[in-house]
Parts: C-alpha cells; structure tokens; sequence
C-alpha cells in the first residue's frame, strides 16, 4: 500500500496518522452528537474526548509494545512513533474507560449515558482507521490463495513483502463499520443506560475473535488463543454482562 500519504521535502504525512486523527475527529463528531440526543452536557464532550483520546493511544501503544519486546528492545526510540502503525485497540479501550470514568465522576456526569453516548462513533472511528493500518501494512493477516487475497510490494510497509495475504486490516474495518450500524439500529430496543455500550462490547469482542485467527502478526500466545482473543472474549462476556446487568434501569 501506501506508508506514506504526502511527502513534499522533509514534510511528511504519513496515511496511518491521518487514517487515525481522522478516526478520531469522526469519533467525537458523533459522540458529540449523540450526547445531545441524550440530553447530556455536550460541552464536555471536547475535555472527554481529549483525555479519551490520549489514555487510548497511550494504552494502546503500551500494549502494541508489549507484545513485540524484542524490536522495542533493538529500537527503544521507536516506542513513541505510533504515527508509523502499532496501536493495540484492546489496550487503548481499557485505558480510556479508566480515565473516562474518573472524569465523568470529578464533573458529577453520569458513567452509562455516556459510553452510550460514545460507543457508535468509537465504532465507526474504528472502521475508518483501519484503513490506516492497510496503508501502512500493519495488523496484516496470514498467507492464503484466496481471490480477495492482498499483496504488499512498498519497502515501507509493516506487512511481508510480495506474498498474499488475508486483507485483516479490511476485515476490521468492515467490522466497526457493521458494528456501527448495529448500534444505531438497536438504539430503539436497548433502554436501559449502557445497554448500547455492552452491545459495542459484545459485537466487538466476538468480530475481532474470529479475525484474530486469521491475523499474521504475532500477538502473542496463551493456550489455545493469542492473547488478544484472550481479551476479546473477555470484551465479549462484559458487553453481555452489562446488556443484561443494565437492563434493569430500563
């Protein structure tokens, strides 16, 4: 694909960075939207987003770090330059949820409303930066001959070079994209506050499971699962928990 977006002398915009801030930008959009339809104070929704944003990339970076110790350990600069790809969903979510639920309760907010409020755009965020990761090769699926297959030739790419590969990074994509529109449409039926927040985690955990298995990368292993999967089913027991536990407030 394409690492680099626009480079115009030493000017450089790489497309995983832009995929991202895009990604996030989209993200608050709509959260802040849907505080409004909540009746929520939507004014703090730019502060929670900022604070949202950034425990998630950090999250999300220590993680990615994490699971590759070896090339930190060769490279430690590159820790910090996650604008080149390596960001760990799973490790960004816990982080942000933490530091959301401490804001929220410094400004005497209520916690559920608002991870209603934000799951849908979350979701959406989520399928537009994954085409991030396309661009710059990361998170890129194992060997297979299918037609929809995808093969990498930039130098630049995270991805291996000149084999075809399952297109995961279109998989995922695609799944925070079905995910987002799930959750509009079950907006209707789920009452109770955080209903829509565990559905976002039940859906999300169960789509990035099964992708999982067709991922390339190493993510780490632990049994008969990567570590990642681990964590995704884990998502996945919450969101079912807090549909059902939530219901309650309905």
């Amino acid at each position: 694909m394409h690492p680099i977006l626009i480079q115009i002398g030493p000017f450089t915009i790489y497309s995983y960075g832009f995929f991202i801030a895009a990604a996030i930008l989209l993200a608050l959009a709509v959260a802040i939207q849907q505080a409004d339809k909540k009746g929520l104070d939507s004014r703090l929704g730019p502060d929670l987003g900022f604070y949202l944003i950034l425990s998630a990339i950090v999250g999300a970076r220590i993680l990615y770090v994490l699971i590759k110790p070896e090339h930190f350990w060769e490279h430690p600069l590159q820790i910090i330059m996650f604008w080149k790809g390596g960001l760990v969903f799973l490790g960004g979510a816990v982080a942000a949820v933490a530091v959301g639920a401490y804001y929220l309760r410094r400004k005497n907010q209520p916690f559920w409303p608002w991870t209603d409020a934000f799951a849908p755009g979350i979701a959406l965020g989520q399928g537009v930066g994954r085409i991030g990761c396309l661009m710059a090769g990361c998170c890129y699926g194992k060997e297979t001959q299918l037609p929809w297959a995808i093969t990498f030739t930039n130098p630049l790419s995270l991805a291996p070079l000149h084999i075809p590969l399952h297109p995961t990074q279109i998989y995922h994509s695609l799944a925070g994209f079905f995910t987002f529109g799930l959750l509009l449409a079950s907006k209707r039926w789920l009452k109770g506050a955080g209903q829509l927040f565990g559905l976002f985690l039940a859906a999300y955990g169960a789509l990035r499971f099964l992708i999982e298995f067709y991922r390339g990368d190493f993510r780490g292993n632990l049994g008969l699962f990567s570590i990642t999967q681990w964590m995704a089913l884990a998502a996945l027991a919450a969101g079912v928990i807090i549909i059902f536990w939530r219901r309650r407030s309905a």
